[in-house]
């Protein structure tokens, strides 16, 4: 009897991992709920921008998903790997780098000191010398102390000092609270910049020109909850929603 020829196996392409994934995330302060069950994905290479009106959740979503916060409910996965209730350094390893409201840097360190503490973590692309030749103007202060730096300067060096933890995925906490316009315009082309490259970003951020500006999918945080999600594009056809829930209109 002649032999049968068998069919050559189906390949199965499986979908990439999202680098992370929050399910029915709750947390909150001394016994506050202040996240009701969030639900936030960020595809692969994607920027995902979080909007809201001041003391919506978003901050404390942040914090919750770095676990600064408690988690009440819900789960954060970096990766695919649960991280929920982790050590915030064992979040980081995993991964995720913030860059907090406000800079926060050490202000008795120098640039470069700033800089080589941070090189610490896991190796990767983003060096020191890449960073400097991404922020010239950090290059030219090294030998500064952090205090000593302008705000928009600050903000480079704690976007340099994620990066540097070359992140699975990096989190972003109003990047343009307090900066000048023209400063607030570089910031924008550094977080542009490092989407082009692939890095996945969550944006927490007032500026809603910035935001979109950076980001692929939009979702609104109302009263800890997301109360709308979509693309970058359905948002802006939508101008209902940003004057509804934002209190701006979009132009």
């Amino acid at each position: 009897m002649t032999a049968q020829p068998t069919a050559a196996p189906v390949e199965e392409h499986a979908d990439p991992v999202p680098p992370l994934v929050v399910r029915g995330l709750a947390s909150g302060y001394g016994g506050t709920q202040i996240l009701h069950g969030v639900d936030l994905t960020v595809p692969a290479g994607s920027g995902v921008a979080v909007l809201g009106r001041n003391g919506m959740g978003k901050t404390t979503l942040l914090q919750t998903i770095m676990g600064f916060v408690p988690t009440m409910a819900g789960e954060v996965q970096v990766d695919g790997r649960r991280v929920t209730g982790e050590a915030i350094h064992t979040v980081a390893r995993a991964g995720l780098r913030i860059v907090p409201q406000g800079r926060r840097v050490f202000s008795s360190l120098t640039v470069e000191e700033t800089l080589q503490i941070s090189a610490r973590g896991p190796a990767g692309t983003w060096t020191a010398e890449r960073l400097f030749d991404t922020f010239p103007s950090l290059a030219a202060r090294k030998k500064n102390r952090s205090d000593r730096l302008s705000g928009g300067e600050q903000e480079m060096l704690v976007i340099g000092r994620a990066l540097l933890g070359n992140p699975t995925c990096l989190l972003l906490d109003e990047p343009s609270d307090g900066l000048a316009p023209k400063i607030v315009e570089q910031v924008s082309e550094i977080i542009v910049e490092l989407r082009k490259e692939g890095v996945p970003v969550v944006l927490v951020e007032q500026n809603l020109h910035l935001a979109i500006a950076a980001a692929d999918f939009v979702n609104i945080l109302a009263r800890g909850a997301i109360v709308w999600s979509g693309t970058v594009d359905e948002f802006r056809d939508n101008r209902e929603i940003a004057v509804r829930h934002l209190g701006v209109g979009q132009d």
